[in-house]
């Protein structure tokens, strides 16, 4: 399983994974507990792997933040999500020294630390970015003469 499979809903606290579309609903599990349930599909369901994190020049896939956490802790788990406040900024300065401050809160702060530790007890690691296919190099035509 890889960022792109697990979602993100509005409204609830975890993580899921898409199961089925019905009619007028996403059928979703829930990847604590491996509950199954129904949302409405007007509720607003995000990807991990399409969420991105202010900073003061662009913004930061999350997936190169889990990987950046993922180096400091040697593929260990972060802080508690329920750490302070001043140390949980802390924290996150030093795996994203350049966030913007503004739009940055320390809910989402919360949430990413608290998906991270998610995660690794899952035994979802790979945080690595996605190859795009390399196009592969034609072999020069020599021209030869005889």
């Amino acid at each position: 399983m890889t960022l792109k499979d697990i979602l993100v809903i509005s409204g609830q606290s975890g993580l899921f994974r898409y199961v089925s579309r019905g009619r007028n609903n996403i059928i979703v599990e829930n990847l604590s507990d491996l509950k199954r349930f129904t949302i409405p599909s007007t509720i607003k369901i995000s990807m991990l792997e399409e969420i991105a994190i202010f900073t003061d020049n662009e913004d930061v896939p999350l997936r190169k933040i889990y990987h950046q956490i993922q180096e400091k802790e040697n593929g260990g788990t972060a802080i508690p999500h329920k750490s302070p406040d001043a140390e949980l900024k802390k924290y996150f300065a030093e795996i994203l020294p350049e966030y913007d401050r503004n739009r940055v809160y320390l809910s989402d702060i919360r949430k990413i630390i608290m998906w991270y530790n998610l995660l690794c007890d899952l035994g979802i690691t790979d945080f690595e970015s996605p190859e795009e296919p390399k196009e592969e190099e034609e072999p020069k035509e020599e021209n030869e003469t005889h």
